[in-house]
């Protein structure tokens, strides 16, 4: 999530992916890869204005006009029905797009707030109309972190920023494991933020389970090159090998911004008896509110696409 232009011009979001599978001799294949490239105009209502990608996908161009945030992934459903997309890295990608726009919101309120006019620009904002995701975020009761009386609310109504700064990024890369993460387009420069995802998936000792690791990480690198965390969390899934209904599911919080963010991840015991399929309609329809937490959701949401991996095995 990059703004080349500084802070207050054009986002450009640049996605890679790829699909893994590792033998039992330890040997490791690329079975799928995707990417996009996309231009957002923020300022104006979020909207996209340039994309693409690889592979090139049909009908992607009617996506440009559209809001990156309000029904975007309704359209880009529409767009790819019928393409063999859904549950591949590139869907995976697409998908995340408008919370990868949402989350990079995290950037301009840093360099607002550290040259201090973050409560000029929120006076304004009573005055015009906002953009889609910043309205959003603004709803009391839209997640744990920004519930009615929490310390975000409380904060706004006295005019401070909801701008934290999180803990130094540790590096996820390894060493000894060159398989352990895909090649990162270019080193994040300052003001860029970087949303990492990973889906683990094994089959358990006993072949009738599977066994799911997920993680992600949202970080910030700020202009005097220190990279912070702004969210993170880690969740575990134990499936039925045969129909892939939830055993068991749990989330850890690695980083949270805010007091009351950690409650949101009790609500990943919800998924216990779903199956995984329509699990990102259930999700977007269920779980809503002080209980739980926006990004969690996208964690859960994407392990809809779990059985693709499932059948590499």
């Amino acid at each position: 999530m990059l703004r080349p232009g500084g802070v207050d011009g054009e986002l450009l979001l640049i996605g890679v992916g790829r699909d893994l599978v590792t033998s039992v001799d330890g040997d490791a294949a690329v079975v799928d890869a995707g990417s996009f490239e996309a231009t957002v105009d923020y300022a104006d209502a979020q909207r996209v204005v340039a994309l693409a990608s690889t592979p090139a996908v049909a009908g992607l161009d009617q996506l440009i006009g559209r809001s990156a945030s309000t029904g975007f992934r309704a359209a880009l459903d529409e767009v790819v029905a019928g393409q063999d997309l859904v549950g591949g890295p590139l869907y995976q990608l697409l998908d995340d797009l408008p919370v990868a726009t949402l989350v990079s919101g995290y950037s301009p309120q840093q360099a607002m707030a550290a040259r201090g006019s973050w409560r000029d620009a929120s006076a304004r904002r009573t005055q015009r109309r906002a953009p889609e995701g910043l309205e959003l975020i603004q709803q009391a009761d839209l997640c744990a972190g920004w519930k009615a009386g929490g310390t975000i609310m409380l904060g706004m109504a006295e005019g401070v920023p909801p701008v934290v700064t999180g803990p130094d990024a540790p590096a996820l890369d390894r060493s000894d494991d060159p398989w352990a993460w895909h090649e990162m387009p270019g080193e994040l420069p300052a003001l860029g933020m970087r949303r990492r995802r990973r889906i683990d998936v094994v089959p358990a000792p006993d072949d009738a389970t599977v066994l799911v690791d997920a993680h992600f990480r949202d970080s910030h690198m700020d202009d005097e090159g220190a990279e912070t965390i702004v969210h993170e969390y880690v969740v575990g899934v134990v499936l039925d090998g045969h129909d892939f209904r939830v055993l068991e599911s749990s989330a850890t919080p690695r980083v949270l911004p805010w007091f009351e963010c950690p409650e949101a991840a009790g609500s990943a015991e919800r998924l216990v008896g779903r199956p995984l399929g329509g699990l990102r309609a259930s999700v977007r329809a269920e779980f809503l509110g002080v209980s739980t937490c926006t990004h969690l959701n996208d964690a859960l949401r994407a392990l809809e696409d779990v059985p693709v991996l499932v059948r590499h095995l």
